[in-house]
């Protein structure tokens, strides 16, 4: 049998100073940017266009004109090698007028390259905060009441605090990834968060339930044996869980085109810090608020 928790404090440790060398990075970047994460036009507003070009064209070049003609802080990503997706901070209710714009000032250094419009989006500042709020309230909307619900459901708070201190650790670990590469914080990204937060419970709910268990049938035995118990009977489910998801979602990941790489990203991060935390969060952290009332 292997001891899981001989390590407990040392993965606590360690993931407590990685959370505050994200909060450091986080406090950085806001004094010396003005923002933290790189936010797409669905949190920031402006307008996004979807070019494809006759001729293949490097999105460096793209920005290389762009800045040239006075759209500081655009960003491009390239979907295909004649497809482009370009981003900009100006904001206008007739986008394919900006984008015609655009195209016009692509011309002028590549005047054989053809482009065509496939497709516009624009979103105003304040609409784009408004939904920056929302997600932000969703995901602290999601924990409380994962939190009420295992409150209810093992009926002790040292598992409702041992689940809900994964379920956070896991959110952190996830953003802190984003934070740290500089990759676009989108509505599909806050989507891969609420989804591993679901996934990431129903993992921690399997040991929980596996520990209650062995706390009626090993009864008089110490808190930190039934857990490793428990930990040890439920390891192959929660191995053979996260590898057979995480297939999935690299097939998604290698597969599924630009415009899904940062949701597949943000799942296959969140999978393996929710297998990680499971194991080495949620039971710490329950056996620190354990009472020997708590059967």
């Amino acid at each position: 049998m292997f001891d899981f928790l001989k390590y407990r404090y040392v993965c606590l440790t360690i993931s407590t100073l990685v959370i505050f060398a994200i909060f450091g990075v986080f406090a950085y970047k806001v004094k010396t940017k003005g923002e933290a994460f790189n936010y797409s036009v669905d949190f920031q507003g402006g307008t996004q266009i979807l070019l494809k070009f006759k001729n293949p064209v490097s999105s460096a070049k793209i920005l290389e004109i762009l800045e040239k003609k006075g759209f500081a802080g655009a960003a491009t990503r390239e979907f295909a090698k004649d497809e482009v997706l370009i981003r900009v901070k100006e904001y206008s209710k007739n986008t394919n007028a900006l984008a015609a714009k655009v195209i016009g000032y692509i011309k002028t250094v590549l005047p054989d390259n053809q482009a065509e419009i496939l497709q516009t989006d624009a979103i105003g500042p304040g609409i784009g905060k408004e939904i920056r709020w929302k997600s932000i309230r969703a995901v602290l909307i999601a924990l409380l009441l994962m939190l009420l619900y295992i409150m209810v459901r093992f009926w002790s708070i040292g598992f409702a605090l041992g689940s809900v201190a994964a379920l956070l650790h896991d959110a952190i670990m996830m953003l802190g990834v984003f934070l740290f590469f500089n990759l676009e914080i989108s509505v599909n990204v806050i989507a891969a968060i609420l989804t591993v937060l679901g996934y990431s419970i129903n993992d921690t709910i399997v040991i929980f339930s596996r520990i209650r268990s062995n706390m009626k049938s090993m009864h008089g035995t110490p808190i930190v044996d039934i857990v490793n118990t428990s930990l040890n009977q439920t390891l192959k489910r929660t191995l053979l869980t996260s590898i057979s998801t995480l297939l999935t979602v690299s097939a998604l990941f290698f597969l599924g085109g630009e415009a899904l790489r940062e949701f597949s990203l943000a799942l296959m991060i969140g999978i393996f810090f929710g297998t990680y935390s499971s194991i080495y969060i949620a039971s710490p952290v329950m056996i620190l608020f354990y009472k020997p009332d708590d059967k």
